[in-house]
């Protein structure tokens, strides 16, 4: 269980989201300002996982806008990380998205991360890292569950909150809403004026 622990740190060869591959990413000097998304997924060239990538890149900026940074991670090499970016979504392939894809080929970053089967792939990992490096929020599904991006956008959100203004998050909370203080008046205070929207 890696929430509220520091994210473990790594250097691995990356294809970054200019197409420029390199062999010293490391994690911990590629955070954003406020954090930082790393997501996990099983292979290149399957089938979920290319939908979940590009809703990912479509959404960079959404995520870049709140100073996070988001990096994906599969067991694939480098070279195939470029030549599946280099392939037109029509034909099977991711395009050119918008961030860094981590080759993870000795599997110790998955391993790391607790998201590595027996088979040798990664689980679709998603990992919120604060500034700090702290995990604060993961979620780890089967292979053919695909993710929800806003939902991880809107866990940005809730983290940025509580960082900011102290109170924390009721359920399904979202940016805009009340927080909540975090004590016994707290609690009842908001019941009080938002339980039947629960």
């Amino acid at each position: 269980m890696l929430v509220t622990k520091q994210a473990p740190d790594f250097t691995a060869t990356t294809v970054l989201a200019n197409g420029q591959i390199v062999d010293d990413f490391k994690l911990s000097e590629n955070y954003g300002e406020k954090g930082t998304v790393l997501f996990f997924y099983p292979l290149d060239f399957t089938f979920v996982c290319p939908s979940e990538i590009i809703a990912f890149s479509k959404r960079v900026k959404d995520f870049k806008e709140r100073g996070v940074n988001v990096i994906g991670v599969s067991v694939d090499s480098q070279f195939s990380h470029f030549a599946w970016r280099e392939t037109p979504v029509n034909q099977g392939g991711i395009g050119r998205v918008e961030m860094p894809l981590v080759a993870d080929l000795t599997k110790q970053i998955s391993k790391d991360y607790d998201v590595l089967l027996d088979g040798g792939v990664a689980l679709r990992g998603s990992f919120l890292i604060d500034a700090d490096g702290t995990i604060r929020h993961a979620v780890i599904n089967d292979l053919p569950l695909g993710r929800n991006i806003d939902e991880m956008i809107r866990m940005v959100d809730t983290m940025l909150f509580t960082n900011e203004f102290g109170e924390v998050c009721p359920a399904g909370w979202v940016k805009g809403d009340d927080g909540m203080t975090a004590t016994t008046e707290g609690v009842a205070e908001y019941l009080a004026g938002h339980e039947d929207t629960l």
